[in-house]
């Protein structure tokens, strides 16, 4: 077996360089878009789906509920879209046991629209998006967990969504700095394979 040439040797230590400089700067964006609230007048708030125990919001599902209603008192938006689909197991959705929350909080049926068949956040959001279309809304008011922020913003301009990220501030993920970390750094991985992803789709004859 030939050892490696040196014009090999450079292009693989090259190549590496580009994908270190990829991942660092997905995390920076991801942190960096986490950290700010985009919130503004809209025509619909969005939260996205988070566990449910036995019809009862996970603590992440509830910060994120918090947030959304907080919200929509202040009238940045007259409606709500809750979304989430049901887990292996369960007998309900994410999307419903939201709508029971927020009901009980006070908001009214007529203000409330779900998705409850997305199982992964592009699903839900191109459920979103159609809903969106059909009820002839462009401005979206995007909740959920910081580390989510920036995939949320590309993947609604893929489905041609406006959106406004808002994350809460209360979610115990964000609380618990390692696994706070954990996500990041998943999340800095998903977003330039996401866009890759939809690059090479849009190739496609």
């Amino acid at each position: 077996m030939k050892p490696p040439s040196r014009l090999g040797n450079r292009l693989l230590a090259g190549a590496t360089i580009i994908i270190l400089a990829v991942w660092l700067t997905s995390a920076v964006a991801v942190m960096v878009w986490g950290s700010r609230d985009r919130a503004r007048e809209s025509d619909v708030i969005v939260v996205l789906g988070a566990a449910q125990y036995v019809g009862r919001p996970s603590p992440v599902l509830r910060a994120r509920l918090d947030h959304a209603l907080s919200l929509w008192r202040r009238g940045l938006a007259p409606v709500l879209i809750f979304t989430g689909g049901t887990g292996a197991g369960d007998t309900t959705s994410e999307a419903a046991v939201s709508r029971v929350y927020a009901l009980k909080q006070g908001v009214p049926d007529t203000a409330i629209l779900m998705e409850h068949q997305g199982k992964t956040t592009r699903q839900s959001l191109a459920a979103v998006s159609a809903i969106m279309r059909a009820r002839h809304m462009r401005t979206a008011i995007l909740v959920s967990d910081p580390f989510h922020m920036l995939r949320l913003r590309i993947l609604s301009t893929q489905y041609g969504v406006n959106a406004y990220t808002s994350p809460t501030q209360t979610s115990p993920i964000s609380a618990n700095k390692g696994q706070a970390f954990g996500y990041v750094m998943s999340e800095s991985i998903k977003v330039p394979m996401m866009i890759v992803a939809h690059t090479l789709s849009l190739d496609e004859p």
